[in-house]
């Protein structure tokens, strides 16, 4: 931003992108419409998502964008990610998953917490070939997200856990997982330790793949682990730090959901607006209107809003300042605007708009995920509060 100011010598807007990063925009823009497109539609009706894509993703530099070069990734910028997120979730929400998880979540942990050994062993795995899923919830850990039931004891050298994980995206197809456990109950977030485990750990299995209402191709599985036994060099962070990596992690997950969010409202939209302009009703487009004029006005407004949250938050991880309250007012703002905009569409379609057989549909199924992971809308309300507060 600060290139593109000097070029300008003014204050840039908070949308202007460097040329770098509208080239990025671009690729990623034109890869989800060619590639993924065709497909999004059958990999939701089958809840599979298709391996050659994941693939492709791993080739075209997608599933490594913050990784620095010497370890294989792109060596791009947070924001970076945010905007391939936005345009893979504007064509299929699964595909803007799959990427979001392992880039904001897995690999952004692994830069941060890693050792030097973990990363050198890890990161080029993961902008290579290996996926990556994020292991926090539990059956009776949701939006209290430390009380884990998930047990590591210490034996020798190694750590031997027990419990289940619950609703871990990407499970089905990672081999790579972050897995939180608990000490020393005790000692309450203080116990909690995060733990790299490799789908090959004995003890280790991959459990029930839900049957979900939306993001149906992008794989939410449970994991169990029955006297797991991982090497002590396998700790994230520190024995008791896990809390820290945990929350830390998360807040900058959060951005990357309300790119999500923001991609499903722009894809919605963009659908309406085509539809509108094509359906026909007493002699004219229904888009000559001025009440279909005046909906897609107001939708389009709310997208704008929510588009700009979400890029806010992004710059300012990227340049180092506080963003806990900027991220969780995104996750928030954008999650009810991707519902909304989705809505609506389904709407501007009519009965069309009802069936699967056009696109409206599946866009308001998976939108209503933005409001339940990675921390609730109230939870985010929670935190926006406590920061208002100075609490």
């Amino acid at each position: 931003m600060a290139e593109l100011a000097a070029q300008t010598g003014t204050v840039t807007p908070l949308t202007a992108l460097t040329e770098e990063e509208r080239m990025f925009q671009a690729a990623a823009r034109e890869f989800a419409e060619n590639e993924i497109g065709p497909h999004a539609a059958a990999m939701d009706r089958e809840s599979v998502f298709r391996r050659d894509l994941i693939e492709k993703f791993f080739a075209q530099g997608f599933m490594a964008i913050e990784v620095p070069e010497r370890w294989g990734g792109s060596g791009g910028s947070f924001f970076m990610s945010i905007l391939a997120i936005e345009e893979f979730s504007r064509v299929d929400a699964s595909a803007g998953v799959v990427i979001d998880v392992q880039n904001t979540l897995v690999n952004n942990a692994l830069v941060r917490w890693g050792t030097e050994e973990q990363k050198a062993n890890f990161l080029p795995r993961l902008a290579r070939d290996t996926v990556g899923a994020y292991a926090l919830s539990e059956p009776n850990s949701g939006s209290d997200a430390f009380a884990l039931e998930t047990r590591a004891r210490e034996d020798g050298g190694e750590f031997v856990l027990n419990g289940r994980k619950l609703w871990i995206t990407n499970a089905k197809e990672a081999g790579l997982f972050i897995v939180f456990a608990t000490v020393n109950r005790e000692l309450g977030h203080k116990g909690i330790t995060g733990f790299l485990i490799e789908r090959s750990a004995p003890g280790f299995a991959i459990g029930k793949k839900e049957d979900k209402l939306g993001i149906r191709a992008s794989s939410t599985c449970e994991l169990i682990l029955e006297d797991c036994r991982v090497p002590r060099a396998s700790v994230l962070g520190e024995v008791g730090k896990g809390y820290k990596v945990a929350i830390e992690t998360l807040n900058e997950g959060r951005i990357g959901i309300s790119a999500q969010m923001v991609g499903i409202a722009r894809g919605a939209l963009d659908h309406a607006l085509r539809y509108a302009q094509e359906r026909k009703q007493f002699g004219k487009p229904i888009a000559d209107f001025q009440a279909v004029q005046f909906q897609l006005a107001r939708l389009a407004t709310e997208v704008e809003a929510a588009r700009l949250m979400a890029y806010n938050a992004a710059r300012l991880k990227d340049a180092r300042q506080p963003f806990l309250k900027e991220a969780a007012m995104a996750k928030y703002f954008t999650s009810e605007v991707a519902e909304r905009v989705a809505s609506e569409c389904v709407e501007i379609y009519g009965g069309y708009g009802f069936t699967k057989d056009y696109p409206a549909e599946k866009y308001l199924r998976d939108s209503k995920i933005g409001k339940i992971y990675e921390g609730t809308s109230f939870m985010q309300l929670q935190t926006i509060a406590k920061v208002l507060l100075g609490r």
